[in-house]
């Protein structure tokens, strides 16, 4: 008991990290580049740990602390492996992943200067979140230090209620794959007031009729997933943003120590039982595997021991040494004989050849004595 206490102060004392996700287009970078920049400016002592790791970007904006493309040359995977863009990414995050061990121990070993850990993923969002080397990111983080999904969206894009139920179909499936602590950031919001998404969110009512003035087919699809989604937004975190002005910085922070309180709260027994579950498993198999060598090796022991003992009951059976007399032979072979045993018939055929000869001796004793 005291040692998960020991870790949770242990966890509760590191920073946190903010991966964000978002579609090609959304502002990820920029939104990157402003949050950078707002949390310097709060706290220049303890400034956030950034970490690219998109690897086809030309212009970063911000200033990186690891660099995915300082590992993995994204031409020259697209060059010697013969890929095009999207799986050229695909390789260098695969790449970057073999080496994610040392980035963890980079972050532990500058967590005490820094709050917040910040990821920028690469602009093919479905790159990263369903790929081997997404989850293989995102889980290890997770299981090392309090985590957070910040998913941007285009809110100026959104205004379509088709476009609109699109983004939260994504947010929905990223929110249950990785199960961590979620925050929809409305971007772009000095552009079109965010206010919009927030009420079709909260009030069915007020998409429904947003839907019913849209006359596409998938309008009709739309509508059927709106009554899904709607346990959806019940706990869903949302704030609107602006990348250009930093607008709705404050709301944003106080999301994020939510959702870093829903971490230890939720996630992390979660977690915990997931572990010891896991243990309790591969004990079994262990076990399992031990009992499975132990039935392999016992009958081995069985008939080493029943060929021993067959052995010395065959020596046993053996004639003593010595000359037996010729009429406490037959007895002897009756006593001793062993059914199916090779010897039976050479002690028979034996026999014979004696009580043979011994008729001729006698045979001629009696002529010479005519």
């Amino acid at each position: 008991m005291s040692e998960k206490v020991g870790e949770a102060g242990d966890a509760a004392s590191k920073p946190t990290a903010l991966l964000v996700m978002g579609m090609a287009g959304s502002g990820k970078t920029t939104f990157v580049q402003r949050l950078t920049a707002e949390l310097q400016m709060a706290n220049s002592e303890r400034p956030p740990y950034v970490l690219n790791l998109d690897p086809a970007v030309a212009d970063l904006r911000y200033p990186a602390n690891i660099d995915i493309r300082d590992t993995v040359n994204y031409k020259e995977v697209m060059t010697q492996y013969g890929l095009g863009p999207n799986g050229a990414i695909m390789t260098s995050l695969n790449l970057f992943s073999t080496k994610f061990d040392q980035v963890l121990s980079l972050i532990e070993k500058r967590s005490p200067d820094h709050d917040h850990v910040i990821f920028d993923t690469p602009g093919q969002i479905e790159v990263f979140t369903w790929s081997a080397s997404g989850s293989i990111i995102t889980e290890t983080l997770a299981s090392t230090i309090p985590t957070v999904i910040l998913y941007v969206m285009d809110v100026a894009k959104c205004t379509s209620p088709v476009t609109f139920m699109s983004n939260m179909m994504y947010a929905c499936s990223i929110l249950y794959k990785t199960e961590l602590p979620f925050v929809i950031v409305l971007n772009k919001s000095d552009i079109v007031n965010h206010a919009f998404a927030i009420e079709w969110m909260r009030d069915y009512e007020t998409f429904l009729d947003a839907i019913n003035q849209e006359e596409s087919y998938i309008s009709n699809l739309s509508r059927s997933l709106s009554l899904v989604l709607d346990d959806f937004y019940c706990d869903l975190r949302a704030v609107g943003f602006s990348s250009v002005t930093g607008m709705g910085m404050t709301d944003l922070m106080e999301k994020i120590t939510d959702a870093r309180k829903e971490y230890f709260d939720d996630f992390l027994p979660e977690l915990e039982r997931k572990r010891e579950k896991a243990r309790k498993r591969e004990e079994e198999r262990k076990a399992e595997e031990l009992q499975r060598l132990k039935d392999d090796l016992t009958p081995s022991a069985s008939r080493y021991s029943s060929t021993r003992s067959s052995k010395a009951a065959s020596r046993k059976a053996s004639p003593p040494r010595g000359m037996i007399p010729p009429s406490e032979l037959l007895e002897y072979r009756d006593q001793n004989e062993i059914p199916g045993s090779s010897n039976t018939q050479s002690t028979r055929e034996k026999l014979e050849d004696e009580s043979f000869e011994k008729w001729i001796q006698e045979t001629r004793a009696q002529k010479n004595k005519k």
